[in-house]
């Protein structure tokens, strides 16, 4: 057993350190995305399937190993079926990363910046105002705040405005017996790109029961995107904030320009 481990210490390069680290981080990383989902069963189930496969194959057990690694290549297509939605989430998260957006990967090794960057303008004031407003009179919203994705795939869903953002027009369209308030508006660089727009709902087995779709879409939205959610609760008057799907809720109005200025300031 002793000359086992020395042999294998003494075979194990730099290179199979590099490899099982970025095997543990991938791991780690699709653990992170469906944690909290029904996915994570069956994500456990797969991990368990291959490491008995690689148990089979070490004891040369050729017929089992041969059914396993058929079930593995298989499994692979279905895989890209079941976890859809997180293979889509995992890519929208490298594409939207800070690292690539503000040009640190591959810095020092080129000489130039992604430019995927914008200016991103917003009139706070008037967010916080409406919020403020809304939430006197216990008037629901969900605002969307876009910052590197411009979200014209939801945006497409709804009515395009293209209004400039104001406290009047904010509220006009989420007034009860407007025939835009049923969804949510989404902004970007200072307009209401579209308004009634259909947003993704987050999959999360734990999600507070006592909270409504309006959270459920926001939590949904900015698990997806790199967007900031801002949420009015109809039944409390409630102010929420949302950045990568945790959920803040019972904000002051104050509170809520501090994070809306940490984000766009």
């Amino acid at each position: 057993m002793l000359n086992l481990f020395v042999n294998l210490f003494i075979t194990l390069h730099w290179i199979d350190v590099v490899d099982i680290l970025l095997v543990a981080a991938l791991i780690y990383q699709i653990y992170y995305l469906v944690k909290g989902t029904v996915a994570i069963n069956i994500f456990i189930g797969i991990i368990l399937i291959y490491l008995l496969w690689l148990f089979v194959k070490a004891l040369h057990m050729q017929l089992f190993g041969s059914l396993l690694s058929k079930f593995i290549d298989v499994g692979f297509i279905a895989l890209l079926i079941v976890f859809q939605q997180e293979l889509r989430r995992f890519l929208l998260f490298i594409g939207t990363s800070d690292a690539i957006r503000n040009g640190k990967f591959g810095k020092g090794l080129f000489d130039f910046k992604w430019q995927v960057d914008k200016a991103t303008t917003l009139d706070i004031n008037a967010i916080v105002k409406t919020c403020k407003n809304m939430s006197e009179s216990k008037t629901g919203a969900i605002i969307i705040l876009t910052k590197g994705n411009d979200l014209k795939f939801y945006a497409k869903t709804g009515d395009l405005l293209n209004a400039q953002v104001s406290s009047r027009m904010i509220e006009s369209v989420f007034y009860k017996n407007s025939p835009l308030h049923d969804g949510a508006i989404i902004i970007s660089d200072n307009l209401i790109i579209a308004a009634r727009c259909v947003l993704p709902v987050t999959e999360h087995a734990d999600f507070p029961a006592h909270l409504g779709m309006r959270h459920r879409a926001a939590v949904g939205i900015t698990e997806n995107t790199d967007a900031i959610a801002v949420v009015v609760s109809e039944q409390t008057g409630e102010i929420s904030y949302v950045k990568e799907g945790v959920l803040k809720h019972a904000l002051t109005p104050e509170r809520l320009r501090e994070l809306l200025e940490k984000e766009f300031n």
